[in-house]
């Protein structure tokens, strides 16, 4: 387990690393008060990629010492543009900006890029996403032989019979072929990639200046309550909310530990909440991955349930 615990440690190092080597910030005035776009409401992000199109928009930045005329203008933005501002936009955010974009202007809506490239990103992980069922699979037929170890231990403390007890769960884990690290494999995948959305969404205007459906791409549920289309808003939350529990749900994740078995509720809570506050388009993104996984899921276990019926 120690072994583990070390790549664990490893990974959150240098997803923190990436993290501190470039991120967006927000666009504040001489008060240092940050700057919103009086139609949307939107906070402004200081560090953006290209050009804005929207004159209002553009003259936000100009009287906020932003020489945005010195920017390339989004339409000819590619992942080479503008200076090296660190690792982590450099791999994963220009990049990512750059499909969106290029996607978007040939289809005539970014919207719909950030949809088909979701869907694209899934089912490159798809590989990944199946392995993660099959351990949970494997890990629910463990489980009573660890529960079993648990108790032949229990109340014992000293190391010898600490020792013991981790080599025995270690030949449960080799008998069932589960590894607890590749079983979260997936969800450090995704984490930089909803962080790198976010930042290609907020540091891209034509994408956050975009209207869909009646949703302005970079302005929060909670801000386009106010708006003349707020029932989309609505809408779109409440796909954020169904999709996240059916997502949890249909991982059918087995928690041993009835403590944690309250975790998946809690992190439905987290997200619902945090999904008033962030961009509609990261909303989008998350809502389609979500549904994309609630199918791949029920695909893989249906296929595990014919394969164990024919054995």
């Amino acid at each position: 387990m120690k072994k583990i615990s070390s790549k664990f440690k490893i990974i959150i190092i240098i997803t923190l690393v990436c993290l501190v080597t470039g991120c967006q910030t927000t666009l504040v005035d001489k008060d240092k008060q940050p700057v919103k776009n009086p139609e949307t409401g939107q906070a402004l992000t200081e560090n953006i990629l290209c050009q804005p199109e929207n004159e209002q928009t553009r003259k936000l930045y100009k009287e906020n010492g932003i020489k945005v005329n010195e920017l390339p203008k989004c339409s000819e933005f590619t992942p080479t543009s503008g200076e090296y501002d660190g690792l982590w936009s450099t791999i994963f955010v220009k990049p990512l900006a750059f499909l969106i974009l290029t996607l978007g202007k040939y289809i005539n809506s970014f919207a719909l890029s950030i949809i088909i490239i979701t869907i694209i990103i899934r089912l490159i992980l798809y590989p990944f996403t199946k392995k993660m069922a099959v351990q949970s699979e494997m890990m629910k037929k463990a489980t009573p032989e660890l529960e079993r170890i648990k108790k032949k231990y229990e109340g014992k403390t000293d190391q010898d019979s600490m020792l013991k007890q981790n080599a025995e769960m270690m030949m449960v884990y080799k008998k069932y072929n589960f590894n607890p690290f590749s079983s979260c494999l997936i969800s450090f995948i995704q984490l930089p990639l909803l962080l790198a959305f976010l930042e290609a969404i907020n540091r891209v205007p034509a994408i956050f200046e975009e209207d869909f459906l009646g949703i302005q791409l970079g302005t929060t549920p909670l801000i386009g309550f106010s708006s003349n289309t707020f029932y989309m808003y609505i809408i779109l939350l409440i796909i954020i909310g169904l999709s996240t529990i059916l997502m949890f749900k249909t991982t059918n994740n087995q928690a041993t530990d009835p403590s944690m078995k309250m975790m998946p509720i809690m992190m439905c809570i987290i997200i619902i909440i945090t999904a008033f506050f962030m961009p509609s388009a990261l909303g989008i993104y998350w809502s389609i991955g979500n549904i994309f996984a609630i199918v791949q899921n029920i695909v893989v276990m249906k296929g595990m349930e014919k394969h164990v019926k024919k054995a």
